[in-house]
């Protein structure tokens, strides 16, 4: 009878520990996911390069049937460029001659941004949300390197670093440039700038639900210089002794050219 006992309380051990190795409980898998995919992973720049256009290709995973029909999701894609630190300076008028009196620098921002949304991100979710991922042109980190005389300044310069980038073409934003193409299908373009700088850039695309930050992916995406420019970007930056003697000797045989030419007999 004991051996019996012994047998059966064996079963009911391994048993109660193969349902605590699979409890029976929701798998992550069923929430909110998003996948997506580029039309290029790498742009070339030529010397007649005249900017280009982006292409995102995105999809929903397990969405919510009912708050994707009375839209409730929102997808904003961002593309970030290379980071660096970046210096704003300040010219004050002293004696009649304009000089740069104040500056400050901040760490590595991206040297280039665009953005696409469903519509306007202020709109999709809380400041504080979009502080928290650095989403938006006005909520990018710009955190300055060293000492700053007031908060006043600060923001001048932050306004200032985005005012300049942003004519400059390097930070843009498309309102309602997302789109859903299907139910759980979107689409997005971003605008690259001629003047976008080489290097890695990365794409994000961040999904919300009713103005909550559900879940992102990234993807990267090489941007390089091809050709004449290439080769004098690489003789720039490997052998700069030679580079500048040769720009030297160009730019005095180029005058020199230049005065017999056109010299008046």
């Amino acid at each position: 009878m004991r051996p019996l006992v012994s047998l059966l309380a064996g079963l009911i051990f391994c048993a109660t520990s193969a349902m605590a190795q699979s409890p029976l409980t929701p798998s992550v898998d069923g929430t909110e996911g998003l996948d997506i995919g580029t039309s290029t992973s790498e742009i070339a720049i030529t010397s007649d390069f005249r900017g280009a256009d982006l292409t995102i290709f995105g999809a929903l995973t397990n969405p919510d049937t009912l708050l994707l029909a009375i839209g409730q999701y929102d997808v904003i894609v961002t593309l970030e460029g290379p980071r660096a630190d970046a210096t704003v300076r300040q010219k004050e008028r002293i004696f009649g001659i304009w000089i740069n009196r104040y500056s400050m620098t901040f760490e590595r921002p991206p040297e280039s941004y665009s953005l696409a949304s469903t519509r306007p991100v202020e709109d999709i979710a809380d400041q504080q949300v979009l502080n928290q991922l650095g989403v938006g042109l006005n909520h990018i980190p710009l955190t300055p390197v060293g000492y700053f005389s007031s908060t006043n300044s600060l923001g001048d310069f932050r306004e200032a670093y985005r005012r300049l980038k942003q004519s400059g073409g390097l930070y843009q934003s498309e309102t309602n440039g997302v789109r859903f193409v299907s139910s759980s299908l979107f689409k997005a373009t971003l605008r690259l700038p001629a003047n976008i700088p080489d290097g890695v850039h990365i794409v994000h695309a961040y999904l919300f639900k009713s103005g909550e930050f559900i879940t992102q992916k990234e993807l990267p995406l090489r941007v390089i210089k091809t050709g004449l420019e290439q080769t004098i970007t690489e003789a720039a930056h490997q052998s700069p002794l030679g580079y500048g003697l040769f720009s030297v000797m160009l730019a005095l045989i180029t005058g020199w050219g230049a005065s017999v030419l056109f010299r008046k007999d």
